[in-house]
């Protein structure tokens, strides 16, 4: 998917929310989509501001409050920095976050997803809905 179908479709879940698409919001659903990361709301009210002055951080946090409650796009609070945001229709995946640099690592485990499986079941639960966050630092080589 384009990061052009990626806004339109975040566009079209703010119209299911009954929120008006105005040029500013277009804006910030353009810079989420296009982002390969994990923005946190003033990365994109920074980059949402030199596209145009007018906008305000407030615009910002009530866009991303509408795409988290329609589920558009998942909310994650990485440890104690701010809260951060990806699109909800990505594959799932996990995250290592680097307690060093705040950078957010995106990896996939079949390995792991098996392992909680079989944990889960082994309590007597099936899992509808996790999310593994790792925190750590990057290994010193000698």
């Amino acid at each position: 998917m384009t990061s052009r179908d990626a806004a339109t479709d975040l566009e079209v879940n703010l119209r299911k929310a009954g929120l008006r698409i105005t040029e500013q919001r277009r804006i910030i659903l353009r810079i989420l989509a296009a982002s390969d990361g994990h923005p946190d709301a003033t990365e994109i009210f920074q980059k949402a501001v030199l596209e145009d002055k007018r906008l305000s951080l407030a615009t910002v946090y009530r866009t991303l409050k509408a795409l988290e409650d329609c589920g558009a796009i998942q909310r994650h609070a990485f440890g104690d920095g701010p809260a951060r945001f990806e699109n909800a229709d990505t594959e799932h995946h996990d995250h290592l976050i680097d307690v060093d640099s705040g950078e957010v690592i995106e990896f996939a485990s079949d390995r792991i997803e098996a392992l909680q499986e079989q944990i889960a079941r082994d309590l007597g639960y099936e899992i509808v809905s996790h999310r593994l966050e790792l925190y750590g630092r990057k290994l010193k080589r000698s």
